[in-house]
Protein backbone atom coordinates (compact mmCIF):
# COMPACT_ATOMS: atom_id res chain seq x y z
CA UNK A 1 0.00 0.00 0.00
CA UNK A 2 1.43 3.13 -1.15
CA UNK A 3 0.21 5.19 1.89
CA UNK A 4 2.56 3.23 4.30
CA UNK A 5 4.81 5.46 6.34
CA UNK A 6 8.31 4.25 6.22
CA UNK A 7 9.84 7.01 8.29
CA UNK A 8 13.65 5.89 7.39
CA UNK A 9 15.96 6.38 4.62
CA UNK A 10 18.74 3.89 5.57
CA UNK A 11 19.98 1.95 8.70
CA UNK A 12 21.36 4.41 10.69
CA UNK A 13 20.46 7.56 8.56
CA UNK A 14 17.32 9.95 8.59
CA UNK A 15 16.17 12.63 6.32
CA UNK A 16 18.15 16.23 7.27
CA UNK A 17 15.47 18.87 7.75
CA UNK A 18 13.19 20.29 5.27
CA UNK A 19 11.67 23.66 4.99
CA UNK A 20 8.12 24.25 5.23
CA UNK A 21 6.53 25.32 1.92
CA UNK A 22 4.90 29.11 2.02
CA UNK A 23 1.24 28.98 3.34
CA UNK A 24 -1.48 28.87 0.64
CA UNK A 25 -4.59 30.52 1.60
CA UNK A 26 -7.69 27.70 2.13
CA UNK A 27 -10.21 29.95 0.37
CA UNK A 28 -8.65 30.66 -2.37
CA UNK A 29 -8.36 27.45 -3.59
CA UNK A 30 -11.04 25.13 -5.66
CA UNK A 31 -11.74 21.68 -3.69
CA UNK A 32 -9.81 19.26 -5.54
CA UNK A 33 -11.50 15.93 -7.30
CA UNK A 34 -10.12 12.96 -7.18
CA UNK A 35 -7.98 11.49 -10.09
CA UNK A 36 -8.91 8.91 -11.76
CA UNK A 37 -6.95 8.18 -15.04
CA UNK A 38 -4.01 6.54 -15.27
CA UNK A 39 -1.97 8.86 -17.41
CA UNK A 40 -2.50 12.27 -16.46
CA UNK A 41 -0.73 14.49 -18.17
CA UNK A 42 2.43 16.43 -16.20
CA UNK A 43 0.62 19.48 -16.15
CA UNK A 44 -1.67 18.58 -13.62
CA UNK A 45 -2.99 21.23 -11.54
CA UNK A 46 -2.25 20.31 -7.93
CA UNK A 47 -4.38 22.51 -5.77
CA UNK A 48 -2.86 23.31 -2.16
CA UNK A 49 -4.27 21.53 0.72
CA UNK A 50 -6.28 23.05 2.78
CA UNK A 51 -6.73 22.90 6.91
CA UNK A 52 -8.12 19.75 8.24
CA UNK A 53 -12.11 20.43 9.45
CA UNK A 54 -11.46 17.31 12.08
CA UNK A 55 -9.08 16.78 14.55
CA UNK A 56 -7.61 13.84 13.18
CA UNK A 57 -7.38 14.10 9.47
CA UNK A 58 -7.89 10.70 7.55
CA UNK A 59 -4.73 9.09 5.96
CA UNK A 60 -3.92 9.71 2.30
CA UNK A 61 -5.72 6.65 0.27
CA UNK A 62 -3.59 4.96 -1.96
CA UNK A 63 -4.77 3.60 -5.48
CA UNK A 64 -3.93 0.47 -7.39
CA UNK A 65 0.20 0.91 -8.04
CA UNK A 66 1.67 2.06 -11.39
CA UNK A 67 3.03 -0.49 -13.73
CA UNK A 68 6.68 -1.45 -12.54
CA UNK A 69 9.09 -0.31 -14.81
CA UNK A 70 12.69 -1.57 -14.47
CA UNK A 71 14.95 1.63 -14.72
CA UNK A 72 18.85 2.22 -15.26
CA UNK A 73 20.77 4.25 -12.83
CA UNK A 74 20.10 7.49 -12.65
CA UNK A 75 22.61 10.23 -12.74
CA UNK A 76 23.52 12.23 -9.60
CA UNK A 77 21.19 14.78 -9.43
CA UNK A 78 23.45 18.23 -9.56
CA UNK A 79 23.34 20.97 -7.20
CA UNK A 80 20.90 24.08 -8.48
CA UNK A 81 24.25 25.94 -9.10
CA UNK A 82 25.97 23.07 -11.04
CA UNK A 83 22.37 22.59 -13.03
CA UNK A 84 20.71 19.18 -13.10
CA UNK A 85 21.15 16.46 -16.27
CA UNK A 86 18.27 15.72 -18.35
CA UNK A 87 17.98 11.94 -17.13
CA UNK A 88 17.36 13.89 -14.24
CA UNK A 89 14.00 15.85 -15.25
CA UNK A 90 12.85 12.80 -17.01
CA UNK A 91 12.87 10.72 -13.66
CA UNK A 92 11.17 13.09 -11.93
CA UNK A 93 8.47 13.63 -14.72
CA UNK A 94 8.10 10.02 -14.34
CA UNK A 95 7.49 9.49 -11.12
CA UNK A 96 5.59 12.38 -10.40
CA UNK A 97 3.22 11.52 -13.30
CA UNK A 98 3.28 8.31 -10.71
CA UNK A 99 2.38 9.79 -7.70
CA UNK A 100 -0.65 11.64 -9.41
CA UNK A 101 -1.99 8.47 -10.43
CA UNK A 102 -1.48 7.08 -7.25
CA UNK A 103 -2.52 9.70 -4.51
CA UNK A 104 -6.00 10.51 -3.65
CA UNK A 105 -6.02 14.43 -4.36
CA UNK A 106 -9.07 15.15 -1.94
CA UNK A 107 -8.08 13.52 0.88
CA UNK A 108 -4.73 14.81 0.43
CA UNK A 109 -5.97 18.68 0.35
CA UNK A 110 -7.59 18.04 4.00
CA UNK A 111 -4.19 17.42 5.68
CA UNK A 112 -2.11 20.25 7.36
CA UNK A 113 0.87 21.59 4.94
CA UNK A 114 3.35 19.21 7.42
CA UNK A 115 1.70 15.97 6.94
CA UNK A 116 0.67 16.52 3.59
CA UNK A 117 4.35 16.28 2.75
CA UNK A 118 5.14 13.71 4.70
CA UNK A 119 2.21 11.48 3.46
CA UNK A 120 3.85 12.68 -0.16
CA UNK A 121 7.27 12.02 0.91
CA UNK A 122 6.45 8.26 1.89
CA UNK A 123 4.52 7.44 -1.48
CA UNK A 124 7.38 8.93 -3.52
CA UNK A 125 9.41 6.74 -1.92
CA UNK A 126 7.53 3.86 -2.34
CA UNK A 127 7.87 4.64 -6.29
CA UNK A 128 11.29 4.60 -6.07
CA UNK A 129 11.49 1.19 -4.79
CA UNK A 130 9.07 -0.33 -7.06
CA UNK A 131 10.67 1.03 -9.92
CA UNK A 132 14.09 0.25 -9.43
CA UNK A 133 15.13 3.67 -9.47
CA UNK A 134 19.10 3.65 -8.01
CA UNK A 135 20.23 6.74 -6.08
CA UNK A 136 21.67 8.03 -3.33
CA UNK A 137 19.96 8.82 -0.25
CA UNK A 138 21.40 12.79 -1.20
CA UNK A 139 20.08 12.30 -4.66
CA UNK A 140 16.76 11.05 -2.87
CA UNK A 141 16.27 13.92 -0.94
CA UNK A 142 16.84 16.78 -3.56
CA UNK A 143 14.00 14.82 -5.50
CA UNK A 144 11.83 14.75 -2.95
CA UNK A 145 11.96 18.13 -2.02
CA UNK A 146 11.12 18.56 -5.87
CA UNK A 147 8.07 17.41 -5.56
CA UNK A 148 6.75 18.47 -3.07
CA UNK A 149 7.46 21.81 -3.84
CA UNK A 150 5.50 21.05 -7.04
CA UNK A 151 1.95 19.66 -5.33
CA UNK A 152 2.20 21.95 -2.32
CA UNK A 153 4.86 24.97 -3.22
CA UNK A 154 5.70 27.34 -6.19
CA UNK A 155 7.85 24.28 -7.34
CA UNK A 156 10.98 25.20 -9.19
CA UNK A 157 10.86 28.77 -8.00
CA UNK A 158 11.54 27.27 -4.06
CA UNK A 159 15.13 27.84 -4.10
CA UNK A 160 14.92 31.41 -5.40
CA UNK A 161 12.33 32.29 -3.27
CA UNK A 162 14.16 31.13 -0.13
CA UNK A 163 17.30 33.48 -1.08
CA UNK A 164 17.39 36.71 0.56
CA UNK A 165 20.01 38.55 -2.25
CA UNK A 166 17.77 37.97 -4.72
CA UNK A 167 15.85 41.03 -5.88
CA UNK A 168 14.02 39.97 -8.97
CA UNK A 169 12.95 36.21 -10.55
CA UNK A 170 12.07 36.39 -14.49
CA UNK A 171 10.56 33.61 -16.13
CA UNK A 172 10.97 33.00 -20.15
CA UNK A 173 8.67 30.27 -20.22
CA UNK A 174 9.56 26.97 -18.90
CA UNK A 175 13.33 26.60 -19.89
CA UNK A 176 14.45 30.10 -19.28
CA UNK A 177 15.06 31.55 -16.30
CA UNK A 178 16.19 34.68 -14.57
CA UNK A 179 17.13 36.55 -11.64
CA UNK A 180 18.96 39.50 -10.00
CA UNK A 181 21.61 39.69 -7.61
CA UNK A 182 23.28 43.10 -6.69
CA UNK A 183 22.17 44.66 -9.33
CA UNK A 184 23.14 42.14 -12.15
CA UNK A 185 21.03 39.85 -14.14
CA UNK A 186 22.62 36.21 -14.68
CA UNK A 187 20.65 33.10 -15.88
CA UNK A 188 19.77 30.27 -13.82
CA UNK A 189 19.63 26.22 -14.66
CA UNK A 190 15.81 26.25 -12.92
CA UNK A 191 13.46 25.15 -15.34
CA UNK A 192 10.03 23.83 -15.22
CA UNK A 193 8.44 20.54 -16.59
CA UNK A 194 6.44 22.25 -19.03
CA UNK A 195 4.29 25.82 -19.59
CA UNK A 196 1.46 23.61 -18.16
CA UNK A 197 3.31 23.25 -14.85
CA UNK A 198 4.39 26.87 -14.76
CA UNK A 199 0.81 28.25 -15.49
CA UNK A 200 -0.37 26.40 -12.90
CA UNK A 201 2.09 28.25 -10.54
CA UNK A 202 1.10 31.78 -12.05
CA UNK A 203 -2.44 30.44 -11.29
CA UNK A 204 -1.60 29.05 -7.94
CA UNK A 205 0.01 32.90 -7.06
CA UNK A 206 -2.64 34.88 -8.45
CA UNK A 207 -5.67 33.06 -6.89
CA UNK A 208 -4.56 33.85 -3.56
CA UNK A 209 -5.24 37.59 -3.34
CA UNK A 210 -8.66 36.56 -5.70
CA UNK A 211 -7.75 37.03 -9.28
CA UNK A 212 -7.54 35.09 -12.27
CA UNK A 213 -4.93 34.92 -15.38
CA UNK A 214 -6.38 32.84 -18.80
CA UNK A 215 -6.36 33.52 -22.14
CA UNK A 216 -9.32 35.85 -21.42
CA UNK A 217 -7.49 37.64 -19.21
CA UNK A 218 -3.92 37.45 -20.01
CA UNK A 219 -1.92 39.89 -17.56
CA UNK A 220 -2.45 40.04 -13.68
CA UNK A 221 -1.01 41.85 -11.14
CA UNK A 222 -0.65 39.88 -8.14
CA UNK A 223 1.46 39.26 -4.64
CA UNK A 224 3.05 36.75 -2.27
CA UNK A 225 2.24 35.86 1.39
CA UNK A 226 6.07 38.01 1.90
CA UNK A 227 4.13 41.22 -0.39
CA UNK A 228 6.52 40.09 -2.83
CA UNK A 229 4.98 41.87 -6.33
CA UNK A 230 4.23 39.16 -9.04
CA UNK A 231 3.30 39.92 -12.79
CA UNK A 232 2.23 37.27 -14.85
CA UNK A 233 1.32 37.65 -18.73
CA UNK A 234 0.05 34.25 -19.82
CA UNK A 235 -0.76 33.51 -23.62
CA UNK A 236 -1.46 33.88 -26.68
CA UNK A 237 0.11 37.49 -25.42
CA UNK A 238 3.01 35.71 -24.93
CA UNK A 239 4.19 33.74 -27.47
CA UNK A 240 7.08 31.25 -26.07
CA UNK A 241 5.21 30.35 -22.83
CA UNK A 242 3.65 31.95 -19.51
CA UNK A 243 5.75 34.35 -18.49
CA UNK A 244 6.32 35.48 -14.88
CA UNK A 245 8.08 38.46 -12.98
CA UNK A 246 8.58 38.46 -8.94
CA UNK A 247 9.85 41.68 -7.66
CA UNK A 248 11.01 40.29 -4.21
CA UNK A 249 11.38 42.24 -0.85
CA UNK A 250 13.68 41.07 1.94
CA UNK A 251 12.81 39.35 5.23
CA UNK A 252 14.48 41.99 6.99
CA UNK A 253 13.03 45.24 6.89
CA UNK A 254 15.24 47.90 5.52
CA UNK A 255 15.52 50.88 7.29
CA UNK A 256 17.28 54.45 6.66
CA UNK A 257 20.60 53.26 8.72
CA UNK A 258 20.71 50.37 6.37
CA UNK A 259 21.00 52.52 3.38
CA UNK A 260 23.85 54.59 5.31
CA UNK A 261 25.66 51.29 5.32
CA UNK A 262 24.88 50.11 1.87
CA UNK A 263 26.13 53.56 0.78
CA UNK A 264 22.73 54.58 -0.98
CA UNK A 265 22.76 57.81 0.95
CA UNK A 266 25.42 59.57 3.65
CA UNK A 267 24.67 59.80 7.22
CA UNK A 268 24.01 63.62 6.59
CA UNK A 269 21.88 62.66 4.12
CA UNK A 270 19.67 60.04 6.60
CA UNK A 271 19.44 62.96 8.63
CA UNK A 272 18.05 65.01 6.22
CA UNK A 273 15.66 62.47 5.05
CA UNK A 274 14.62 61.78 9.08
CA UNK A 275 13.73 65.76 9.22
CA UNK A 276 11.59 65.79 5.85
CA UNK A 277 9.39 62.94 7.19
CA UNK A 278 9.62 63.85 11.03
CA UNK A 279 7.81 67.46 9.93
CA UNK A 280 5.47 66.04 7.67
CA UNK A 281 6.93 67.74 4.39
CA UNK A 282 4.92 66.25 1.07
CA UNK A 283 7.63 63.92 -0.91
CA UNK A 284 7.50 62.65 -4.11
CA UNK A 285 9.78 59.89 -5.01
CA UNK A 286 11.01 59.68 -8.55
CA UNK A 287 13.13 57.02 -10.21
CA UNK A 288 13.70 54.21 -12.87
CA UNK A 289 12.85 50.66 -12.76
CA UNK A 290 14.27 48.72 -9.99
CA UNK A 291 15.66 52.05 -8.50
CA UNK A 292 14.59 51.09 -4.93
CA UNK A 293 12.28 54.04 -4.97
CA UNK A 294 9.42 51.30 -2.80
CA UNK A 295 12.31 50.87 -0.89
CA UNK A 296 12.76 54.24 -0.10
CA UNK A 297 9.52 54.69 0.60
CA UNK A 298 9.08 52.23 3.04
CA UNK A 299 12.28 53.79 5.41
CA UNK A 300 10.47 57.17 5.06
CA UNK A 301 7.12 55.42 6.36
CA UNK A 302 9.27 54.66 9.03
CA UNK A 303 9.41 58.51 10.86
CA UNK A 304 5.83 58.72 10.92
CA UNK A 305 4.13 59.00 14.61
CA UNK A 306 2.35 55.85 15.90
CA UNK A 307 -0.38 58.03 16.80
CA UNK A 308 -1.42 59.11 13.09
CA UNK A 309 -3.66 57.23 10.71
CA UNK A 310 -2.07 56.09 7.54
CA UNK A 311 -3.83 55.13 4.46
CA UNK A 312 -2.21 53.43 1.39
CA UNK A 313 -3.18 52.81 -1.91
CA UNK A 314 -2.04 50.63 -4.26
CA UNK A 315 -2.37 48.84 -7.71
CA UNK A 316 -0.55 45.44 -5.68
CA UNK A 317 -0.23 45.52 -1.92
CA UNK A 318 3.41 45.99 -1.15
CA UNK A 319 4.45 48.40 1.37
CA UNK A 320 5.26 47.25 4.79
CA UNK A 321 4.36 49.66 7.33
CA UNK A 322 5.04 49.20 10.57
CA UNK A 323 2.66 51.44 12.27
CA UNK A 324 -0.16 50.60 14.39
CA UNK A 325 -2.86 52.58 13.15
CA UNK A 326 -2.81 52.03 9.01
CA UNK A 327 -5.20 50.58 6.99
CA UNK A 328 -4.46 49.36 3.67
CA UNK A 329 -6.38 49.47 0.18
CA UNK A 330 -6.13 47.92 -3.10
CA UNK A 331 -7.11 48.05 -6.64
CA UNK A 332 -9.44 45.79 -8.21
CA UNK A 333 -9.81 44.60 -11.60
CA UNK A 334 -12.74 44.06 -13.33
CA UNK A 335 -14.47 40.42 -12.99
CA UNK A 336 -15.42 38.19 -16.14
CA UNK A 337 -18.16 40.03 -16.49
CA UNK A 338 -16.21 42.81 -16.82
CA UNK A 339 -17.98 44.66 -14.10
CA UNK A 340 -16.27 45.55 -10.46
CA UNK A 341 -13.19 47.36 -11.30
CA UNK A 342 -11.48 49.64 -8.54
CA UNK A 343 -9.22 52.35 -9.58
CA UNK A 344 -6.39 54.02 -7.98
CA UNK A 345 -8.58 57.30 -8.47
CA UNK A 346 -11.71 56.15 -6.81
CA UNK A 347 -9.45 54.68 -3.94
CA UNK A 348 -7.84 58.12 -3.05
CA UNK A 349 -11.04 59.65 -3.42
CA UNK A 350 -12.34 57.50 -1.30
CA UNK A 351 -9.66 58.22 1.03
CA UNK A 352 -10.68 61.72 1.55
CA UNK A 353 -13.57 60.29 3.50
CA UNK A 354 -12.02 58.44 6.03
CA UNK A 355 -10.27 60.87 7.96
CA UNK A 356 -6.60 59.95 7.10
CA UNK A 357 -3.77 61.99 8.60
CA UNK A 358 -1.44 61.35 5.85
CA UNK A 359 -2.25 59.49 2.54
CA UNK A 360 0.30 57.48 0.64
CA UNK A 361 0.59 56.37 -3.15
CA UNK A 362 2.66 53.14 -3.73
CA UNK A 363 2.58 54.48 -7.41
CA UNK A 364 1.46 57.38 -9.49
CA UNK A 365 0.44 56.66 -12.82
CA UNK A 366 -2.77 58.44 -13.77
CA UNK A 367 -5.49 60.77 -12.76
CA UNK A 368 -5.29 59.91 -9.66
CA UNK A 369 -2.19 62.44 -9.65
CA UNK A 370 -4.89 64.89 -9.38
CA UNK A 371 -6.58 63.86 -6.29
CA UNK A 372 -3.40 63.01 -4.79
CA UNK A 373 -2.01 66.85 -4.82
CA UNK A 374 -5.68 67.66 -4.00
CA UNK A 375 -5.19 66.26 -0.62
CA UNK A 376 -1.40 67.49 -0.19
CA UNK A 377 -2.90 70.63 -0.46
CA UNK A 378 -6.14 70.32 2.00
CA UNK A 379 -4.81 69.52 5.07
CA UNK A 380 -3.16 66.04 5.01
CA UNK A 381 0.70 67.23 4.94
CA UNK A 382 3.64 64.35 4.89
CA UNK A 383 1.47 62.53 2.14
CA UNK A 384 4.10 60.62 -0.59
CA UNK A 385 3.87 58.74 -3.68
CA UNK A 386 6.20 57.48 -6.15
CA UNK A 387 6.21 57.83 -9.84
CA UNK A 388 8.60 56.74 -12.87
CA UNK A 389 10.78 59.26 -13.91
CA UNK A 390 14.72 60.08 -14.57
CA UNK A 391 15.23 63.41 -12.85
CA UNK A 392 13.19 65.66 -10.25
CA UNK A 393 11.85 67.84 -12.78
CA UNK A 394 10.43 64.95 -15.19
CA UNK A 395 8.73 63.60 -11.95
CA UNK A 396 7.28 67.17 -11.95
CA UNK A 397 5.80 67.54 -15.70
CA UNK A 398 5.02 63.94 -15.16
CA UNK A 399 2.65 64.64 -12.53
CA UNK A 400 1.55 67.72 -14.51
CA UNK A 401 0.79 65.13 -17.79
CA UNK A 402 -1.38 62.70 -16.00
CA UNK A 403 -3.52 65.40 -14.74
CA UNK A 404 -4.19 66.85 -18.28
CA UNK A 405 -4.33 63.28 -19.48
CA UNK A 406 -6.96 62.44 -17.26
CA UNK A 407 -9.55 65.02 -18.75
CA UNK A 408 -9.34 67.83 -16.50
CA UNK A 409 -9.45 71.14 -18.48
CA UNK A 410 -7.68 73.32 -16.17
CA UNK A 411 -5.08 76.09 -17.53
CA UNK A 412 -1.49 74.97 -17.07
CA UNK A 413 -0.43 77.51 -15.26
CA UNK A 414 -3.18 76.55 -12.32
CA UNK A 415 -1.88 72.89 -12.50
CA UNK A 416 1.72 73.82 -11.98
CA UNK A 417 0.61 76.19 -9.37
CA UNK A 418 -1.08 72.97 -7.53
CA UNK A 419 2.00 71.13 -8.04
CA UNK A 420 3.75 73.87 -6.51
CA UNK A 421 1.75 74.57 -3.60
CA UNK A 422 0.72 70.63 -2.72
CA UNK A 423 4.65 69.07 -3.61
CA UNK A 424 7.71 70.50 -0.94
CA UNK A 425 10.29 67.70 -1.63
CA UNK A 426 11.30 65.37 -4.63
CA UNK A 427 13.29 62.48 -3.79
CA UNK A 428 15.52 60.81 -7.12
CA UNK A 429 16.61 57.29 -6.79
CA UNK A 430 18.93 55.81 -9.26
CA UNK A 431 20.11 52.95 -10.17
CA UNK A 432 23.58 52.85 -11.63
CA UNK A 433 25.32 51.26 -13.70
CA UNK A 434 27.64 49.36 -11.76
CA UNK A 435 24.00 47.84 -10.84
CA UNK A 436 24.49 50.10 -7.08
CA UNK A 437 21.53 51.79 -6.09
CA UNK A 438 21.88 55.55 -4.83
CA UNK A 439 19.63 58.23 -3.79
CA UNK A 440 21.46 60.84 -6.38
CA UNK A 441 19.40 64.13 -5.22
CA UNK A 442 17.00 65.94 -2.64
CA UNK A 443 15.72 68.50 -4.17
CA UNK A 444 12.51 71.00 -2.71
CA UNK A 445 10.38 72.98 -4.93
CA UNK A 446 10.92 76.89 -4.68
CA UNK A 447 8.32 78.24 -6.49
CA UNK A 448 7.06 79.39 -10.28
CA UNK A 449 8.90 81.80 -11.80
CA UNK A 450 6.73 82.72 -14.89
CA UNK A 451 5.28 79.59 -16.03
CA UNK A 452 8.66 77.02 -15.26
CA UNK A 453 8.64 75.47 -11.46
CA UNK A 454 11.89 76.28 -10.02
CA UNK A 455 13.50 73.68 -7.86
CA UNK A 456 16.55 73.26 -5.63
CA UNK A 457 19.16 70.87 -4.89
CA UNK A 458 19.53 70.19 -1.10
CA UNK A 459 21.69 67.35 -1.77
CA UNK A 460 23.22 65.88 -4.99
CA UNK A 461 25.46 62.77 -5.42
CA UNK A 462 28.68 63.26 -7.33
CA UNK A 463 30.75 60.58 -9.33
CA UNK A 464 34.64 60.85 -9.15
CA UNK A 465 35.47 58.15 -10.89
CA UNK A 466 35.40 54.21 -10.88
CA UNK A 467 37.74 51.55 -9.49
CA UNK A 468 39.78 48.91 -10.96
CA UNK A 469 36.40 46.04 -10.41
CA UNK A 470 34.14 48.44 -11.85
CA UNK A 471 32.67 50.10 -9.36
CA UNK A 472 31.90 53.85 -9.11
CA UNK A 473 33.12 55.79 -6.75
CA UNK A 474 31.82 59.05 -5.41
CA UNK A 475 30.03 61.28 -2.78
CA UNK A 476 26.95 62.74 -1.44
CA UNK A 477 27.68 66.36 -1.11
CA UNK A 478 25.43 69.59 -0.21
CA UNK A 479 24.78 72.28 -2.69
CA UNK A 480 25.76 75.23 -0.14
CA UNK A 481 21.82 75.74 0.55
CA UNK A 482 21.33 78.46 3.44
CA UNK A 483 18.04 77.61 4.44
CA UNK A 484 16.07 75.45 2.20
CA UNK A 485 12.47 76.19 1.93
CA UNK A 486 11.10 73.63 4.59
CA UNK A 487 13.33 74.97 7.23
CA UNK A 488 10.33 76.53 9.01
CA UNK A 489 8.28 73.38 8.83
CA UNK A 490 11.21 72.06 10.55
CA UNK A 491 11.42 74.83 12.89
CA UNK A 492 7.83 74.31 13.69
CA UNK A 493 8.85 71.11 14.95
CA UNK A 494 11.91 72.00 16.76
CA UNK A 495 13.98 70.10 14.12
CA UNK A 496 15.67 73.48 13.16
CA UNK A 497 19.22 72.59 14.97
CA UNK A 498 19.46 68.90 14.00
CA UNK A 499 18.84 69.97 10.10
CA UNK A 500 21.37 73.05 10.16
CA UNK A 501 24.15 70.77 11.47
CA UNK A 502 23.03 67.79 9.21
CA UNK A 503 23.90 70.77 5.92
CA UNK A 504 27.11 71.77 7.47
CA UNK A 505 28.00 68.04 7.66
CA UNK A 506 26.71 68.27 4.26
CA UNK A 507 28.51 71.28 3.20
CA UNK A 508 31.95 70.19 4.67
CA UNK A 509 32.01 66.73 3.05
Amino acid sequence: MFGKKTGSFGAGQTAPPRPAAPPVKPESVEPPKPVVSEKQEASTPIPAPQASPSPTPPPVKAKSAPPLVKKEKAKPAKSEDEGRSEEYYLVKTEIFNALIDTIDLSQLAQLDQESAREEIRDIVIEIISIKNVVMSLAEQEVLLEDICNDVLGYGPLEPLLARDDIADIMVNGANCTYIEVNGKIERTNIRFRDNGQLMNICQRIVSQVGRRVDESSPICDARLADGSRVNVIAPPLAIDGPTLTIRKFRKDKLTIQNLVEFGAISPAGAEILRIIGTSRCNVLISGGTGSGKTTLLNCLTAFIEPGERVITCEDAAELQLQQPHVVRLETRPPNIEGQGKVTMTDLVKNCLRMRPDRIIVGEVRGPEAFDLLQAMNTGHDGSMGTLHANTPREGLSRVESMITMGGFALPQRTIREMIVGSIDVVIQATRLRDGSRKIVSISEVMGLEGDVIVTQDVLRYEIDGEDKNGKLIGRHRGTGVGRPRFWERAKYYNLEAELGLALDQLETA
